[in-house]
């Protein structure tokens, strides 16, 4: 059975590009366009591995993970943020927030493919 992704960015740039690295292999994904939606999406059918973008309008992937970190079945799920905020400040509250680990953008494929297949056991 095929792994589920959840892809969250507010821009459809950065989900394509993200698309694209996973496109070869045979997971299943999903995208949101925010915090909230990404709530959402998790809710009803909850992703093996999240790709999660930290500045996005309303609710920032910072709160978008503590928030999926206290739903039981998300404790465990491997949370990565992807984002073009690589300064100190923001990689810490990223590990604080609950990720499990931090991308700077522009996203490297190989590596994105390489991480996202470690943290998914293949």
């Amino acid at each position: 059975m095929a792994k589920k992704i959840l892809i969250v960015d507010d821009s459809g740039t950065s989900l394509l590009m993200a698309k694209m690295a996973l496109a070869q292999e045979p997971y299943e994904l999903a995208t949101a366009k925010s915090g909230s939606e990404a709530l959402v999406v998790a809710s009803s059918a909850p992703p093996d591995l999240v790709l999660l973008d930290v500045v996005m309008p309303g609710m920032d992937g910072f709160e978008a993970c503590r928030r999926l970190r206290e739903r039981p079945e998300m404790e465990a799920t491997p949370i990565l943020m992807v984002t073009t905020r690589g300064e100190e400040a923001y990689i810490e509250e990223g590990y604080q927030s609950g990720c499990t680990d931090y991308i700077c953008k522009p996203i490297n494929p190989l590596e994105l493919l390489a991480k996202v297949k470690s943290y998914l056991a293949e």
